[in-house]
């Protein structure tokens, strides 16, 4: 009888054990393939990541303690030294955008707030050093003529946007993605992208969040970073997988 019952408890022990292993949610993994990959970064401008921003009061306390200007910065440094793709999907608001009937709850607070607010479709007025230009430490990088600056998306994923398109005509598949902001236009971009049929490794550092009342943003991002990319990376991570892929060429 007592031997009966220690081969039942055993039976059952390795039975947890085996479930909660299950459980645990594998790592894909991505790997970099010259050609194939490519950087892309969300909103990198100055409403999300300068303390003059209109969210700065909302996002500053993520963004410095992810270090994600100086994190976005390297991706940046590194794709471009090693000949690795640069696509900026960025956020613009024009005057006819201000028409729409109906909005999210955060639609409606950029809308209220002017965030990302341009004169207009067809001109700069106004745009340099505003909310929605580029960090000033960016410019470099992204008004280099070779970066692949797509059209506006208007909410949060590209689905408005050109940015599929312009991967897709340059073979493009796998994706390194960063920018602001986390549980919004990064995570949104992360899920069509992979509807798209693309990989995805999303750099968890080299973006931020906002944090309110109702909850964190960053921290709600992360879970679902985890649950859905092919992998997550640290900027350090990212930065040393893309020079030992290009590195090996």
């Amino acid at each position: 009888m007592k031997a009966s019952i220690t081969i039942l408890a055993s039976f059952v022990a390795l039975s947890m054990i085996a479930t909660a292993t299950q459980a645990q949610l594998p790592d894909p993994g991505m790997e970099i393939v010259p050609g194939r990959t490519a950087l892309v970064i969300t909103d990198p401008q100055n409403d999300f990541l300068s303390p003059d921003g209109v969210t700065w009061g909302v996002v500053g306390k993520s963004v410095i303690a992810n270090r994600t200007v100086e994190n976005i910065e390297a991706l940046l440094k590194t794709a471009k030294a090693q000949g690795i793709p640069v696509f900026i999907s960025p956020h613009y608001y024009y005057p006819t955008d201000h028409g729409w009937h109906f909005e999210g709850a955060l639609e409606r607070l950029m809308h209220n707030i002017g965030m990302f607010d341009r004169m207009g479709a067809l001109t700069v007025e106004g745009f340099e050093g505003s909310g929605p230009d580029w960090l000033e430490r960016y410019k470099p990088y992204i008004n280099d003529g070779a970066t692949v600056i797509t059209s506006p998306h208007k909410v949060y994923g590209p689905e408005t946007n050109d940015l599929v398109l312009q991967l897709r005509k340059r073979g493009i598949d796998k994706i390194i993605l960063g920018g602001m902001s986390a549980n919004l236009c990064t995570e949104s971009h992360m899920r069509e992208l992979l509807e798209q049929g693309f990989e995805v490794a999303v750099v968890s550092d080299a973006t931020a969040a906002a944090q309110v009342e109702e909850g964190d943003g960053y921290e709600a991002a992360l879970v679902n970073f985890r649950f859905i990319a092919n992998t997550v990376w640290t900027t350090r991570e990212a930065t040393t997988r893309m020079k030992q892929q290009y590195s090996a060429r």
